[in-house]
């Protein structure tokens, strides 16, 4: 049974690398802490009954997640701070692809290969073609000015 809680703990390991939900990680632990005791167990000559090994996986698991999943989850939320493509466009050159006017509410711009609707932050219409900046974002349109 040592072998069958080592392979578990490694599959449990595979699909752990495969997601980020951090839900299998626990049970991996439980079955690596398993095979451990019932190595020990066998080591001394004894045979660990298969339910207590169930027994023990179980708990494992359970006191591992439950004192440990909280702290995990704030450390990865911390370290998950990517930039998005607002920060990466910030300040870079765009070309307007549709005539922008903030009156008639239309306008767009292209930067990045991606089209964004675009408005001018000074309220002036500027002609498809022409290069602005991107400044920042209100809403879901980004907000320029002539360069």
């Amino acid at each position: 049974m040592v072998w069958f809680w080592l392979s578990l703990a490694i599959a449990l390991v595979v699909v752990e690398l495969s997601t980020t939900q951090l839900v299998s990680i626990w049970l991996a632990l439980g079955a690596g802490i398993t095979a451990i005791i019932t190595a020990i167990v066998k080591s001394f000559g004894g045979n660990l009954p298969v339910v207590w090994q169930f027994v023990i996986f179980i708990a494992s698991a359970a006191i591992l997640l439950a004192s440990t999943r909280r702290l995990v989850k704030r450390f990865l939320k911390k370290n998950k701070n990517q930039e998005t493509n607002l920060e990466l466009n910030l300040d870079k050159v765009a070309v307007v692809t549709e005539r922008i006017d903030n009156v008639k509410g239309e306008g767009t711009i292209k930067i990045n290969g991606l089209e964004w609707s675009a408005r001018s932050l000074d309220d002036s219409v500027i002609e498809k073609d022409e290069l602005v900046i991107f400044k920042e974002i209100k809403g879901n349109k980004a907000l320029v000015i002539k360069k």
